[in-house]
C-alpha cells in the first residue's frame, strides 16, 4: 500500500512539473528568458562604426562585428534583400530621425537567435521613448482601401512607401528574436512613427519573438495584409501595443502587452489592442474584407502597485477597443488592471450578428473596473449577460498582480505567465 501511495505522489509531482496555465502567455518554460531586455535604459551603449543612409538597392548583409547607425530615412528598394546577422546592433539617429523602410517587393532577413538577438535602439546617452523613427515593412498583400493601395507617408518619400496588392502569400522576410527600443518619434506637424509598422504584408512573412519597448507611438501597427505573428512583446509603449486597421487579417498568438499607468498614455485611442475597420471611412472599399483579428493566449496587464488608485486618478483606460464593422476573436487570454477591460464602439449595435463577430471566450478578467462596455454607455447589462454566459467559460477575479503572475517583479527576467491554479476564480463578476 505504501508503495502504491508513493507511486501516486511521484506521478502527481511529475505532472505538476510539466503543468502550465492555459490562459495568457504559455510555455513550460519562460520564453521571455535570454533574448528580452526589460531595463534597456541601463544597457551598455555601443559606438557606431558604420553608417546606413539613403537607398539600399542591392542585396546587403549587416555583420555582427559592426555597429550601424541609421541616418535619416533609409530605404531598401529594387527588390533587394537586407540580411542582418544575429547579435547585430543598429542604432537609430535621434537628430535625423533614423528610420528603416523595407519597400514593397524588398525583404528584411533579420533572424536573430534566442541567445543572440538583433537590437535596434537609440543613440542618445539618456534614452527615452520616441528618440528615433522605427522599422517600416511594406508588402503587396490586400488592404481595404480603394484601389487596393495605400501610402505610409509622415515625412517619408510617397513614391517609396506604397503598400497593398493582391498577393495574400507575399513574403517580406523574417523578423525573429529582434528588439526595437525607444522608437516612435513624433514628426513635427504630422503624426508619430510606430516602432514597427507592418503594412500590406503577406502570410509568408515570419514575425516571431519581437520585443518593442518604450515606443513613442504604437508598438506594432498592422495596416491591411494577411499576417501570422507569435510571441510579440510590447513593453510600456506610450500609444497602442497592437493596432489593427485597413482590413488586416491577423492571427496573433502567445503575446504580451505590459502597460504603465505613468508612462502609457491615458488619452482616448491608447490601448493594448485596438481593432478598427479603417482609418478614413471615405477611403474604404466596403466590398473588401474588413479587419479581422484572432488573438489567442494574450496577456495584457497594467504594471501598477496600486491599480485601484490609478484607476480613480484617471490614469488607466480600457485594454481592448473594437470599432464599428471590425471583428475580434479573443480567446484564452488575460486582462488585468484596466478601466474597463473592453470597450466597444458606440456605433456597434448590440445584437446577435455583431456579438458573433466579437468573441471573448475562456478569458480571465482580473482587477478591472468593469468588464465589457459600449462607449458612452454606463449600462452594460446586455453585454455582461451575453459574455457572462457559462458557455464562454469566462472567469473574473480581483487578485493582486504579484499573486496572479509567476514573477513580474524580477528586474532581469520577469515571468508574466499566470500562476498555476489562478483559474479557479469564480465565474461571478
Amino acid at each position: 500500500m505504501k508503495k502504491i501511495t508513493l507511486m501516486i505522489c511521484l506521478l502527481l509531482t511529475a505532472a505538476g512539473v510539466n503543468a502550465q496555465q492555459e490562459k495568457g502567455i504559455i510555455g513550460y518554460s519562460n520564453w521571455l528568458d535570454n533574448w528580452t531586455e526589460f531595463k534597456p535604459h541601463k544597457a551598455d551603449s555601443k559606438e557606431a562604426n558604420q553608417i546606413l543612409a539613403g537607398n539600399i538597392t542591392e542585396n546587403t548583409k549587416l555583420l555582427k562585428r559592426n555597429v550601424y547607425i541609421l541616418q535619416g530615412n533609409v530605404y531598401v528598394t529594387n527588390n533587394a534583400v537586407l540580411t542582418i546577422e544575429p547579435g547585430t546592433v543598429i542604432i537609430g539617429d535621434a537628430e535625423s530621425k533614423g528610420t528603416l523602410v523595407i519597400t514593397k517587393g524588398a525583404q528584411i532577413m533579420a533572424q536573430g537567435q534566442e541567445t543572440d538577438p538583433i537590437v535596434f535602439t537609440s543613440n542618445r546617452s539618456m534614452k527615452k521613448a520616441g528618440d528615433w523613427g522605427g522599422l517600416v515593412i511594406l508588402g503587396d498583400a490586400p488592404i481595404n482601401k480603394f484601389g487596393n493601395a495605400g501610402s505610409y507617408n509622415l515625412d517619408l518619400d510617397p513614391a517609396l512607401t506604397l503598400y497593398g496588392g493582391d498577393n495574400v502569400a507575399a513574403n517580406s522576410g523574417v523578423l525573429k528574436f529582434v528588439r526595437i527600443e525607444f522608437a516612435g518619434k513624433k514628426v513635427k506637424g504630422s503624426d508619430t512613427f510606430n516602432a514597427v509598422t507592418i503594412a500590406g504584408v503577406g502570410n509568408k512573412t515570419v514575425l516571431e519573438n519581437i520585443m518593442v519597448s518604450y515606443s513613442g507611438g504604437d508598438s506594432f501597427a498592422f495596416y491591411g495584409g494577411d499576417v501570422n505573428a507569435a510571441q510579440l512583446v510590447s513593453y510600456k509603449s506610450i500609444n497602442d501595443d497592437f493596432k489593427f486597421t485597413q482590413g488586416t487579417q491577423c492571427r496573433l498568438y502567445n503575446s504580451l502587452a505590459v502597460r504603465s499607468s505613468y508612462l502609457s498614455s491615458n488619452k482616448d485611442g491608447s490601448r493594448c489592442i485596438e481593432v478598427k475597420a479603417y482609418e478614413k471611412k471615405n477611403e474604404t472599399d466596403f466590398t473588401k474584407k474588413s479587419t479581422w483579428v484572432a488573438a489567442t493566449n494574450i496577456t495584457m496587464l497594467n504594471d501598477s502597485e496600486n491599480i485601484k488608485a490609478d484607476i480613480q486618478a484617471g490614469l488607466v483606460k480600457e485594454a481592448v477597443y473594437v470599432a464599428e464593422n471590425a471583428s475580434l476573436e479573443l480567446k484564452r487570454s488575460v486582462v488585468s488592471g484596466f478601466n474597463p477591460a473592453v470597450l466597444l464602439d458606440s456605433q456597434t449595435e448590440i445584437n446577435a450578428a455583431n456579438l458573433k463577430k466579437i468573441k471573448f471566450e475562456e478569458m480571465f478578467f482580473n482587477q478591472c473596473n468593469g468588464n465589457i462596455f459600449s462607449a458612452n454607455n454606463t449600462d452594460n447589462a446586455d453585454l455582461e449577460n451575453w459574455y457572462g454566459n457559462s458557455v464562454f467559460f469566462n472567469v473574473y477575479s480581483h487578485t493582486d498582480n504579484k499573486e496572479t503572475f509567476v514573477d513580474i517583479n524580477n528586474p532581469r527576467r520577469p515571468d508574466y505567465r499566470l500562476q498555476i491554479g489562478k483559474i479557479t476564480a469564480s465565474s461571478g463578476k
